[in-house]
């Protein structure tokens, strides 16, 4: 069986997801709202209730028929309704909205943004387990994970943002954790559209370039096509169980000479203020499944040194779906100069690393002064951004004044 520290590092490994007719389109009518879930097993009823906050459960459909689970606190503790913008938080891969809400309600930034006034959305990716639903598919059907995170931008982001807007009549800020960084960086840089309906954002552990990760681990399960063999044995959903995967961590440990009793640190960084007594409450919620696809994409970023579509891995079967032989990128470039971006990042983050940040400001150099602002605390991990005791202080707080300026 593994070990804590086994499940805890796959949980935050990448932690690391109009006009009327249009908006019909992508959410119908059945499939809008449902504020009346009986389920017990929610999380607004085991994470935002149990602390004295109001919440609703809300269901999003995808234009291509996901059903997504997004929670809404629309007041602060005292019950006070919100006064400021809406907010969406996007979390990172094997990961749902828990981790937003798993430190008190003076820590977790989930809470932090309510009883400030703003009013709180959280996101679940498809295929975690509140977002599991399906139009048409089973999440037992392996067409269900034919997907990577380029469908996060192209369905899922652009239904969430839209959804938030439609029901708030307001722009958004934005916040996300990793994986959920990338995908906003994706979809600033290439639709238009959707950006306009936010004033800001907030990345904490950016992801865009990955090629200079310091995880020797990871790294080497990249080179080693790891995902790819899965796939390819028909494991489309990821991670495929320990008795497959567990074999092939021993091997990746064992060439690389990593310790694998502990191999968080070796795979994230060493996190400097994560509560270790959360592991029970976090375990409920990790390592929520992604699919093989999506992992496959992230190796080829660390492969190639580039932010691209997915590669089909032949010219023919790019043109196939791109009309080109080479997966179109995705141009920090693009995103647009007056657009506000707060950027977090630690100096132990083994994965949204400092050379591969700085790479990405290189991108940014000629944002407009005022719009781009920076937070980097040299003790901070991957994790630290989102389950760190201290990341009110450190991180949150300069956020939020951040948000009250646009």
């Amino acid at each position: 069986m593994p070990n804590f520290s086994s499940v805890l590092t796959f949980s935050v490994l990448f932690f690391v997801l109009a006009n009327a007719s249009a908006i019909d389109k992508v959410f119908p009518v059945n499939a809008i709202i449902n504020s009346s879930i009986n389920d017990d097993d929610t999380i607004c009823k085991s994470l935002v209730q149990t602390q004295g906050y109001a919440c609703e459960e809300h269901r999003v459909t995808t234009e291509d028929g996901y059903i997504l689970s997004v929670q809404r606190i629309p007041a602060g503790r005292s019950g006070k309704t919100a006064n400021k913008p809406p907010v969406l938080l996007q979390h990172g891969i094997f990961a749902d909205a828990a981790p937003w809400l798993l430190n008190s309600p003076d820590e977790a930034l989930g809470f932090i943004l309510a009883d400030d006034g703003f009013d709180v959305w959280l996101a679940n990716t498809r295929g975690t387990k509140y977002s599991s639903g399906h139009t048409s598919l089973s999440s037992n059907d392996s067409a269900y994970w034919e997907w990577s995170w380029d469908e996060l931008v192209q369905y899922d982001l652009s239904a969430l943002v839209q959804y938030v807007h439609y029901k708030t009549g307001q722009k958004l800020h934005y916040v996300g954790h990793s994986l959920g960084t990338l995908i906003a960086l994706a979809s600033f840089s290439r639709q238009e559209k959707l950006i306009n309906k936010f004033r800001s954002a907030a990345l904490l552990s950016p992801i865009a370039y990955l090629n200079q990760i310091q995880s020797q681990l990871t790294k080497f399960a990249a080179q080693l096509h790891m995902a790819e063999g899965l796939y390819n044995l028909g494991y489309h959903e990821f991670p495929p169980g320990w008795d497959v995967l567990g074999p092939i961590l021993e091997k990746i440990c064992n060439e690389t000479g990593s310790n694998c009793s502990d191999i968080m640190p070796a795979l994230t960084g060493p996190n400097c203020c994560v509560n270790a007594s959360k592991a029970n409450v976090l375990l409920k919620h990790q390592p929520q499944p992604t699919a093989t696809k999506n992992i496959i994409h992230l190796c080829q970023m660390i492969r190639t040194g580039t932010i691209a579509m997915y590669d089909y891995g032949s010219k023919d079967e790019n043109k196939k779906h791109y009309g080109n032989p080479n997966p179109p990128a995705y141009d920090m470039r693009n995103i647009p100069r007056e657009f506000p971006l707060f950027l977090g990042y630690g100096g132990q983050d083994m994965l949204a690393g400092v050379d591969n940040v700085k790479a990405l400001l290189k991108d940014l150099k000629d944002h407009d002064k005022g719009k781009l602002f920076q937070v980097y605390s040299e003790e901070y991990a991957h994790a630290d951004f989102v389950l760190g005791v201290n990341a009110s202080q450190v991180v949150y707080h300069p956020m939020i004044s951040f948000f009250n300026l646009h």
